[in-house]
């Protein structure tokens, strides 16, 4: 069975927020650690996140926020062939959460490339982190299936998501996809024909 990995964003995923709530529900998943939830360095988030992917061997990601843009950095990395899929949820736009929380983020530009494993991303119609017109561009960009949940605003504590529990249905989802994938450079079996 494959480890499921808890990437949280900006301040991180504090108690009574969904991912806190799926670190307890599941004993396969764990929590990508921080050492500075409050002021985000793309640098030291990444070497967090690679080491939690070569621990686990291989994974699922579950993301938040921030951790979705730190999620789509592993594109072009040799960390994502560990990377069985991922739940992108709530992503956040750099240049507005720059504005939200000024002096906190030291996390470059939007990551732009497409992803080379199986994802969904989750957004909503009113998520001030992100308008859902950028949503949709990011999502054809990291050729991610993106999935509007309606007016969420950005699916944490403050827009009233506390266990989430339908967020695991996204989650099945992804793993059913992923069932019948071909692993990354292995060839295609050719059958002959009778």
């Amino acid at each position: 069975m494959s480890r499921v990995l808890i990437v949280p964003g900006l301040f991180g995923s504090g108690e009574g927020h969904w991912q806190r709530y799926w670190l307890q529900d599941h004993p396969d998943v764990r929590l990508v650690e921080q050492d500075d939830w409050d002021h985000p360095n793309l640098g030291n988030w990444m070497e967090s996140l690679e080491a939690a992917l070569e621990e686990a061997g291989e994974a699922y990601i579950v993301a938040h926020s921030l951790g979705c843009l730190l999620t789509a950095r592993l594109a072009g990395r040799p960390a994502a062939r560990r990377v069985k899929g991922a739940l992108l949820v709530a992503p956040c736009d750099i240049p507005a959460t720059e504005t939200l929380h000024a002096g906190h983020l030291s996390f470059g530009t939007m990551p732009t490339e497409a992803l080379p494993f199986p994802s969904i991303t989750i957004g909503s119609l009113n998520d001030i982190y992100m308008r859902l017109d950028r949503l949709t561009m990011f999502g054809r960009l990291w050729n991610s299936d993106v999935r509007n949940i309606g007016l969420a605003g950005h699916i944490n504590i403050a827009s009233g998501f506390g266990r989430w529990p339908s967020g695991y249905g996204f989650l099945e989802m992804l793993k059913a996809r992923t069932r019948h994938r071909r692993p990354q450079g292995l060839p295609l079996a050719i059958t002959a024909l009778p």
